[in-house]
């Protein structure tokens, strides 16, 4: 009987692990291997991590040639303390190191220049700050100079056949005063020290040839001659320069050329500018310009302009078909379009929170119509140059204020999930109109603080943009607050690394979870949070609670302060301070 018994026993046992094995085979959620060994506190060993390898899809249109000279970089842990973390964490921010939104131009974090901002290479402190900024593409002349700049002539000896007298944009004549590439005094910046700067900083440039030139020319033909002396740049430049924009805000009221004096145009130009004429235009420009970088052995890239959103219903008249006169004359003939915008209302005093949801807002109704009217005008997308942008908030000092610096962080992430390909924020220096000031840096005017060239807010920001996101833009999503933002990257040495933004009045405790990604053992990260001046336009910048010895700006130290760090076992949280950005890096398992 014993025997019997046990002889049952084992049958029945038998017929059990078959049947889980037959279930098994018809997808129930048995198994038939061996079961988890414990680890002696009779707990089972974790299942092995999965991880999907990255993927990512082509390049879009409207990035195009601006990845061709894409670069992989490598993360260099930065000297740290180590630093508390928080337990509690309502906020998740969840990102896919396998979801590659796009790799990361490094055309995105250029700036522009201008020829009232001093001859540049005579700043030492200057030059210094831009090599560390690290913008790569630099603009110039930039801006509404832009259209009465004679890029080869000396002081106040404007070609024979310019106009004595443009209009204001009122319409109103008044004395043509142009601007000389060839004027060396300390006020102003020349065009050899402007090719001299870029050298210095590790620099290229975007050049905005003089459009207006065509259209307020006295001669029999003024667009043949202002395409002539762009061509003339283009030999000059000998290859220095890649990327060229035919002229700035052509259809502006604002601009030289808007409107012409049909008594001294000799070709039978329109008193006023439409699309169809800069198209018409633009092509001679382009088959100069081309002609010329052939002959010297280069490779140049020509933009056009576009309005960057739907102007149907516009109060400026040529805005109305400006895009579609554009394609109708000028075809695919263009290389990339350009536009430009400075994304809250005109001279508004807008508040904080106003200002932070146009970045999100402006920069995706931007591309969605760049996508709708190259449909509209039967032409291909090209890639889309940002080339001026900046914020027209006044009347509370927001320009130079630590919410401009957020709200630049802002506009770049935004600028990459939406694959712009180029963007130059307007202006390296300005002038400070109690405080109405686009420049990145002080002329040294501002008062309670004359020190020239210190930085404002937005430097910083930036720079820590640049040196703490990675080389491929990945998806990431955040759940439990609306007023956290993230902007998340891998670096090709293996990294992680994500751009917090709280745009929100409260601290915010934070749990990070990396998917797709095994991390290391440490996380490391900067804090940059405004100061308690000036309600909530600090013109301060702190980083990890080192601020500015003066009276605005940031620390003079910013790069030598110590990251936080911590451990990421028990989880990698952290706390984001109130109207602050976060930017961090994770450790990978090597």
């Amino acid at each position: 009987m014993m025997n019997n018994g046990k002889r049952l026993i084992s049958q029945n046992i038998s017929s059990k692990i078959l049947m889980m094995c037959l279930l098994g085979a018809l997808g129930i959620l048995y198994s038939c291997k061996k079961a988890p060994e414990g680890n002696g506190n009779g707990n089972t060993q974790p299942p092995p991590v999965t991880i999907i390898p990255p993927h990512e899809n082509p390049t879009a249109a409207s990035i195009g040639f601006f990845l061709d000279d894409w670069a992989a970089k490598n993360f260099v842990k930065p000297d740290y303390t180590t630093s508390a973390k928080p337990s509690v964490t309502p906020v998740t921010v969840t990102m896919d190191a396998s979801d590659i939104t796009t790799r990361v131009s490094k055309w995105l974090f250029g700036n522009n220049s201008n020829p009232y901002m001093t001859q540049m290479v005579t700043e030492p402190v200057l030059i210094n700050h831009i090599t560390n900024l690290a913008p790569h593409v630099i603009r110039f002349p930039g801006g509404n100079i832009s259209s009465v700049y004679f890029w080869n002539s000396p002081k106040n000896n404007p070609p024979a056949d310019a106009a004595n007298t443009l209009f204001d944009s009122n319409g109103n004549p008044v004395p043509a005063s142009y601007w000389y590439g060839k004027n060396t005094e300390s006020w102003t910046l020349s065009v050899d020290n402007y090719y001299a700067m870029l050298q210095q900083t590790g620099s290229t440039g975007i050049i905005t040839i003089n459009y207006g030139y065509a259209r307020y020319g006295t001669g029999p033909k003024p667009a043949e001659a202002a395409a002539h002396l762009a061509a003339d740049w283009v030999r000059y430049d000998n290859g220095r320069t890649k990327f060229w924009e035919i002229g700035n805000e052509s259809d502006g009221p604002w601009q030289a050329g808007f409107k012409i004096d049909l008594a001294r145009n000799q070709d039978g130009q329109p008193e006023i500018i439409s699309g169809e004429v800069y198209g018409y235009h633009f092509k001679i420009f382009a088959d100069s310009m081309r002609k010329a970088a052939g002959e010297v052995g280069a490779d140049i890239k020509i933009g056009a302009q576009l309005i960057q959103v739907d102007a149907s219903g516009s109060w400026n008249i040529p805005d109305r078909t400006w895009n579609s006169g554009l394609f109708a004359e000028a075809g695919d003939y263009p290389d990339f379009y350009i536009v430009h915008d400075y994304f809250t209302p005109y001279n508004e005093n807008s508040t904080a929170d106003a200002i932070f949801k146009t970045a999100a807002t402006e920069t995706k109704t931007i591309m969605d119509w760049m996508k709708t009217t190259t449909q509209l005008g039967g032409v291909s997308m090209k890639p889309i140059a940002l080339t001026e942008w900046n914020i027209f908030a006044v009347g509370s000092r927001q320009m130079v204020s630590n919410v401009a610096g957020m709200h630049a962080v802002m506009v770049l992430g935004e600028l990459l999930k939406n694959q712009f390909g180029m963007a130059s924020r307007w202006d390296l220096a300005n002038a400070w109109d109690n405080g109405n000031d686009h420049g990145m840096f002080s002329q040294g005017d501002e008062p309670g603080n004359s020190t020239k060239w210190n930085p404002r807010p937005a430097f910083y920001h930036m720079y820590f943009f640049q040196k703490y996101f990675g080389d491929k833009m990945v998806s990431s999503t955040v759940s439990g607050a609306t007023d956290i933002l993230s902007y998340t990257s891998t670096y090709s040495s293996g990294e992680a690394a994500l751009i917090l933004v709280n745009t929100g009045i409260n601290d915010k405790n934070i749990n990070i979870d990396i998917r797709n990604f095994i991390p290391g053992e440490m996380y490391y990260w900067y804090a940059l949070t405004g100061g308690s001046d000036n309600g909530e336009f600090s013109g301060k910048t702190f980083v990890n609670g080192t601020g500015p010895a003066l009276a605005s700006g940031g620390p003079s130290n910013y790069q030598s302060v110590k990251a936080q760090a911590a451990a990421t076992k028990g989880g990698i949280t952290v706390t984001i301070p109130a109207r602050a950005v976060l930017y961090m890096v994770v450790e990978n398992k090597k």
